[in-house]
């Protein structure tokens, strides 16, 4: 047990001290905090820059139907000739002109119906404007075949359908979306934590190997305490990063927005800027739905999840980093052990938004190999207790499996030099 401590003593403060670890771990909060409020800088200097869009209209019905908002500018120029309106557009620097041709005697439409600019537009603003003319198209054919339109405004119902569950608590319709952009926000980090320190295990194992210092370490220290230790110091220095990352990026976040004016949430897509109504309920109850989220539950589970999918992918990594004399020569052994995680983003994304407690989801939420990140963007949506149980469970046992496996590779591997064994040779190693 002193060795153990001596180990993951050793292996922790190598990493810690390491000035590449440091500089990441107080620089990367600092670019992820500088790109959320250069990303809200530049959108709110967007919503101040408004557009103007020109009208040239062949039917002389449509034009007035384009209202001016906060970010768009409708100007006429139907008297004009379409090439002069085409003209003032290019050298006034107009956002885009709009020519809409005469109506078809038959159909009653517009021939064409076209949007001249140097820049294609984005997709609300070629909804609006197809929405504008659709409208307008479809009252004009009602009158003319005589229908008060006025009687089918009246007659118009809307229906809003409020969604609850039986005990009476409503959510919105973008409940789902917003669990699963927190769930698979947790999943996806993650996937690159086990990455990246899984990598931190192998390079420190091939270094070992390659200065031939693990001859005289494995003099004193079993092979099995060796790769033990590895695993929990490089596991606690990760854990270590992670917490500096949180607390550091959340006092930069809170200090620069204060101190230099920007809202990050300015950052908006057009969708949640349409919706965006201080007295509409369907916000506030978004608003609900998004701080009652567990976030308690989903922080705790994820360093569970870090430290289980962690110890059983970095056994997996120092395990290659034995057999092998280069990281040249670890990519042959990297996509199997890349591939479940891959796998799990996909299942993730694909299957728990559309079904959280579906086979496919729950199937995978139990796969040690997956169960990391499925379970965790399923965590969200509310999973019974006892799946949970069940996946950490099987996970645990999973990761004593192929510890032990991994300690044989590790116990043969690492006086192995020269030679770049095969899938069949590492089997041999495992009856050893």
């Amino acid at each position: 047990m002193r060795n153990l401590k001596l180990i993951i003593s050793r292996e922790y403060l190598a990493r810690v001290r390491n000035k590449t670890f440091i500089v990441m771990t107080f620089l990367s909060p600092l670019i992820f905090v500088g790109m959320i409020m250069l990303i809200a800088y530049l959108s709110m200097l967007n919503s101040t820059d408004q557009k103007i869009i020109g009208i040239h209209d062949d039917t002389g019905i449509f034009a007035e139907e384009f209202k001016d908002g906060e970010q768009v500018q409708y100007l006429d120029l139907s008297e004009k000739d379409l090439q002069l309106a085409r003209t003032q557009v290019l050298e006034n620097e107009y956002f885009g002109l709009i020519h809409i041709s005469p109506l078809n005697s038959i159909s009653g439409k517009p021939d064409t119906i076209e949007f001249f600019g140097k820049e294609t537009p984005g997709f609300g603003t070629i909804e609006n404007i197809e929405k504008t003319i659709s409208d307008k198209l479809t009252r004009k054919q009602l009158i003319d075949k005589g229908i008060d339109v006025s009687e089918i405004d009246k007659a118009r119902a809307d229906v809003s359908v409020d969604i609850q569950n039986f005990s009476g608590e409503k959510s919105s319709r973008m409940s789902n979306y917003i669990k699963m952009f927190f769930g698979g926000a947790a999943g996806y980090l993650l996937m690159m934590f086990i990455i990246i320190y899984g990598n931190m295990v192998m390079r420190s194992v091939i270094e070992e190997k390659t200065n031939r210092i693990i001859e005289i370490i494995v003099s004193s220290v079993k092979p099995f305490q060796l790769l033990l230790g590895k695993v929990l110091g490089t596991s606690l220095a990760g854990l270590t990063q992670f917490v500096v990352w949180v607390i550091l990026g959340s006092v930069l976040l809170l200090g620069l927005s204060t101190f230099l004016g920007i809202d990050p949430m300015a950052a908006q897509t057009p969708a949640t800027m349409a919706m965006e109504n201080a007295g509409n309920p369907k916000i506030n109850q978004l608003v609900i739905d998004i701080l009652k989220l567990p976030y308690a539950s989903l922080l705790s589970f994820f360093v569970i999840y870090f430290i289980g999918g962690y110890f059983l992918y970095s056994s997996v990594y120092a395990a290659i980093g034995a057999a092998v004399d280069s990281e040249t020569d670890t990519q042959q052994f990297m996509f199997p052990v890349i591939l479940p995680l891959i796998l799990g983003i996909y299942v993730g994304f694909f299957s728990v938004v559309e079904n959280p407690h579906g086979t496919v989801s729950t199937i995978f939420s139990f796969i040690p190999f997956t169960s990391p990140i499925v379970m965790l963007m399923r965590i969200p949506f509310g999973v019974p207790w006892y799946e949970i149980l069940i996946s950490i469970i099987i996970l645990i046992g999973t990761n004593f499996a192929v510890l032990w496996l991994s300690a044989k590779i590790y116990r043969v591997g690492i006086l192995m030099y020269g030679k770049k064994p095969s899938y069949k040779e590492l089997y041999k190693w495992l009856k050893y």
